[in-house]
Order: C-alpha cells, then structure tokens, then sequence
C-alpha cells in the first residue's frame, strides 16, 4: 500500500453503523502496535485513513460507499458569504493553540456538547474515560485549539498538523453559545490555518450525502473527494 513499508491491516466484522440506519458497516484499522510516523500518518490521510484516539481507520463496506474522504485544497478556498458572516460574528473569539489540555476544563465542556448535541451517538453517555481514549490520546503532531469568549473557554478543536496538510479530528463546543456557529467557525480557522502555514489540504474526514449529520461539509468548496484511490474536484 506504501511504498518501502508494509502495514499490517485488521478488519472487524460486520456492526451497524453508527449514521445510516439498517445499514452494517465494516472498518479497517491499522495494526495498533505499529509505529507510524508523522509521513506514513500524512500518506495514509491521502488514502481515505482518519485518526480516532489511537487508531488510524478507514471504512471498506462491501455494499455500501456512502463514507467518502474529503479535503478541502486550502489554495483556492474562499469563504461564502454566510462563512464571512460566522467569521465576524465570532471576531472576538480568540484562539490559542495547545499541546497539552486541563482535563478539569475540557472533559465538563465535552459531556456538556455529547449530552446535548448527540445524545443519540455511539459516544452517548460521555466518560472521563472515553473523553482520555478519543480526544486526549494525541500524536506528536496534534495540536488543540481553544477557543474563549472573555477568557472562558467555549470550544476546542482537536487537530493534527502535519507536514503538507491540516487533519480537522473532532470540534466539541458549548451548545448555548449556538447562535456563533461554532463547528462551522472551528472549520474555516483550520483552513485558514492551514492557508496561513502554507499547507496544501484540510482533511475534513467523510462526507454521507444521506446523514444530516455529516452532509454539513458539502458547504466547504471547493472540495475534493477520495474514490478508487483518486481525489475528484468538486466545485
């Protein structure tokens, strides 16, 4: 699968999936006890491969591809005018990025958003522990990226910068400040960050045209989007 380096792959049985219903989803991880470096990590995003905690994933649904990898090539993104819009309601937000969190602030803001967000997920009811295996499990490469109105912090975005591009992992937020946008403004202050670092692609992980929940990254164009180990411009 890469060059000059073979990778052992396991594959789980059948389970059902966790954002189409009556459908059964099956998921390729790579083997746990390798070692991957930040270029393999880089070369498996470029073939579908995301990041959860721990494990680098990738869905291979014998009768179902409604998962589809998807990057946003950061040299010819401009916001839309609603995204210019979330950009300046949120314009006294700052950012700081962090290579370590305190567990005592994040973990309350993250039960806060799965409690109310996404009661009916696989991650509901949150833990401390499945909080440590999901977010706080990092690479080297990982950064998170606070958000605070008035120095309380109302948001994080989990991401990993590598070496020619940005992997967006996981947005949690508080779910009364709703009126900001704050998963949509967690988006466009990666891509602008990846424009700003020079970096060529923001991995936005799988777009389901058929899940709600997931077709909200249709809106970033142009995109590009992974199908038989090419990626396709979609304006």
């Amino acid at each position: 699968m890469i060059p000059g380096k073979q990778i052992k792959l396991y594959q789980t049985s059948p389970h059902p999936c966790s954002y189409l219903s009556n459908e059964q989803a099956v998921t390729a991880f790579v083997d746990p006890e390798t070692i991957i470096s930040s270029g393999t990590y880089e070369k498996l995003s470029s073939l579908g491969f995301r990041r959860s905690g721990s494990y680098l994933y990738k869905p291979v649904c014998e009768a179902c591809n409604a998962c589809v990898p998807v990057r946003i090539p950061t040299a010819t993104f401009a916001p839309s005018k609603s995204q210019k819009r979330c950009i300046k309601r949120n314009r006294d937000i700052s950012v700081e990025p962090k290579k370590y969190i305190d567990l005592e602030q994040h973990y309350p803001l993250y039960a806060q958003y799965i409690n109310l967000r996404h009661a009916d997920g696989d991650m509901y009811p949150p833990s401390e522990s499945q909080f440590s295996e999901f977010i706080n499990d990092k690479r080297e490469e990982t950064q998170f990226l606070e958000f605070r109105q008035s120095g309380r912090l109302i948001g994080c975005a989990v991401t990993d910068v590598l070496r020619r591009s940005l992997s967006a992992i996981y947005t949690y937020f508080d779910p009364l400040f709703c009126d900001r946008s704050l998963g949509k403004f967690a988006i466009l202050y990666q891509i602008d960050l990846a424009q700003r670092k020079g970096l060529d692609h923001v991995y936005l992980g799988y777009w389901i045209k058929q899940s709600q929940k997931m077709n909200y990254k249709a809106d970033y164009r142009p995109m590009e989007t992974f199908d038989k180990n090419i990626w396709n411009l979609v304006e």
